[in-house]
């Protein structure tokens, strides 16, 4: 079955095209061609045909996502379905269960049945977990598992996947040669990847085995979200030589998976001064030409635990000004605990103000 991707490159006016351009005021050709050229990404998995239309990208409305899930210390999968419904009441475009606690497999499934909004997931945090359980040790992850995992979850009706693959062993060399790090890495599956190649002494199967990755992603029509598995921590990390080698292979990346039939688009870039923000999306919109931004913050500043959501709302607005396309919620939590309901809630909402700031200077 042809991806969105596809169907517009043959001149298709799909319906889930129609109802985004209506719902965006726009002209339903402009958006099928920049659907065409992969600056618009449209998250619909089709087993999963009740969900919303999104669209992501250039020329949209800068869009926002809310992050859920358990952990290994606290796991109430209704909380999570309780959540998920307030991110989707608050005006959230999008959702990502983020669980490594309990029972993976069926609190996803919960939260799908919760929720019209497209759902993602990080398949590493699950495929890791499964591992520990299984083995006893999670760097002994087997690759055919991790890939049936990922298969698994887009049977599920996941829409869009953070896949680390661009997180290979030149970039883990750039880090080594670079010697330090004020934050370290903050990234759990860019941590628990790079634990696992050297343990094993392997390239990241994720990248080695990227055509199979894209096929998969196509196979379901869901949008391969490349992960930043090393973005900064810290504002004295920002764009250091190991980020910014994984940030252009996962441009070149997505060049790769479009060419493939593959929706896609890049992550970055986690903490950031306030004056390398422009940059760092211009850099990631000419490299990967063009292709949609999900940002997490960013943040701005490190002395914000406990108003890292404000702190990530300036960022964020000056983000969605300088064209990013899609950005995560930060919630007072941030740092500190798991989210609660009323953090969801807030946290949606300020990221929302921030996203319309921005976006009243970038269509002025």
């Amino acid at each position: 079955m042809p991806t969105q991707l596809q169907l517009a490159r043959q001149g298709h006016l799909t319906p889930q095209v129609r109802t985004l351009a209506e719902a965006e005021g726009l002209d339903v050709e402009f958006v099928r061609q920049r659907v065409a050229e992969g600056r618009i990404v449209l998250p619909c998995n089709p087993a999963r045909p009740h969900q919303r239309v999104v669209g992501i990208g250039q020329g949209l409305r800068t869009k926002v996502n809310a992050s859920i899930g358990t952990s290994s210390d606290i796991c109430d999968p209704a909380l999570e379905v309780r959540k998920a419904r307030i991110a989707e009441a608050e005006g959230a475009d999008t959702l990502m269960d983020l669980s490594a606690g309990g029972d993976l497999d069926g609190i996803r499934r919960s939260i799908l049945g919760a929720t019209t909004l497209p759902v993602g997931t990080v398949p590493l945090y699950q495929a890791f977990c499964e591992a520990a359980q299984r083995h006893g040790d999670p760097n002994r992850l087997d690759v055919e598992a991790l890939f049936d995992l990922i298969e698994r979850q887009l049977a599920d009706g996941i829409s869009f996947m953070a896949i680390h693959c661009g997180l290979n062993r030149f970039t883990l060399e750039r880090l080594k040669r670079q010697g330090y790090r004020y934050g370290g890495l903050v990234s759990k599956g860019g941590t628990f990847l790079v634990s696992w190649m050297e343990a094993n002494g392997r390239e990241n199967p994720l990248y080695e085995q990227f055509d199979r990755v894209a096929a998969l992603m196509a196979k379901y029509d869901a949008v391969l979200s490349l992960g930043n598995g090393l973005r900064a921590g810290a504002i004295h990390d920002s764009h250091d030589r190991a980020q910014m080698a994984e940030m252009i292979l996962n441009c070149e990346l997505a060049e790769i998976g479009r060419s493939m039939g593959c929706q896609t688009m890049v992550e970055g870039p986690g903490h950031v001064p306030l004056d390398e923000i422009a940059a760092n999306i211009l850099l990631e919109k000419r490299m990967s030409g063009g292709a949609p931004y999900y940002v997490l913050g960013p943040l701005p500043s490190d002395r914000g635990a406990g108003y890292d959501h404000v702190t990530a709302a300036i960022g964020a607005a000056e983000s969605a000004r300088h064209g990013a396309d899609l950005i995560c919620y930060i919630t007072p939590a941030e740092h500190l605990a798991l989210p609660n309901e009323e953090d969801v809630r807030e946290g949606v909402r300020v990221t929302r103000l921030a996203a319309h700031i921005g976006d009243v200077a970038k269509y002025p």
